[in-house]
């Protein structure tokens, strides 16, 4: 079984993720961290270096390379993994995967992001709380036909990651 997390950065992918997977005794795995792994340099180095676009095939690669392994795994993948190419319908038509869309509102997202934008490229150069609100409100709306095509959908607002995760758990069963 593979259980795939997609949302908007600053959802709670990784965090969330990580917990659910130690509950379900199955292993973790990052998209990014794993494409920085294979291509032995940070996502912020790959984009600069080589491209969106080679990026994104290399994100492809990975991600069909994992959920093809025989490991029951929890995959947070990247914000925009599901918005490009088949990547959703690859992943809606596998047996074994269950996509899982960790639903934020734009405040939320805001809030969360406002506090650690320095560490994201894509928001960095963002000065104020109302920028990156239209941002992301943009963002979302781009992405948010994807991401609700997921088999599970869990509102993260008002919740803490231990009840985000039983809420998953329940859905899952």
């Amino acid at each position: 079984m593979k259980i795939i997390l997609v949302g908007y950065m600053g959802s709670g992918k990784s965090s969330i993720g990580q917990q659910l997977a130690t509950r379900l005794n199955y292993t973790f795995k990052d998209l990014d961290t794993a494409i920085e792994s294979s291509e032995g340099a940070n996502v912020t180095t790959i984009f600069s270096e080589k491209g969106e676009i080679y990026f994104r095939k290399k994100e492809n690669t990975v991600l069909k390379e994992l959920i093809s392994s025989s490991e029951n795994i929890v995959l947070a993948t990247g914000g925009g993994t599901p918005c490009y190419g088949n990547v959703m319908e690859l992943l809606l038509s596998e047996e074994d995967c269950v996509t899982v869309y960790l639903k934020g509102s734009v405040a939320v997202l805001t809030d969360r992001l406002f506090l650690e934008k320095e560490k994201r490229p894509l928001i960095s150069h963002l000065e104020t709380k109302e920028l990156l609100n239209d941002f992301i409100r943009k963002h979302l709306f781009e992405r948010s036909y994807y991401y609700n095509q997921a088999s599970l959908k869990v509102d993260i607002d008002d919740a803490s990651i231990e009840g985000i995760v039983e809420a998953i758990l329940l859905k899952l069963l």
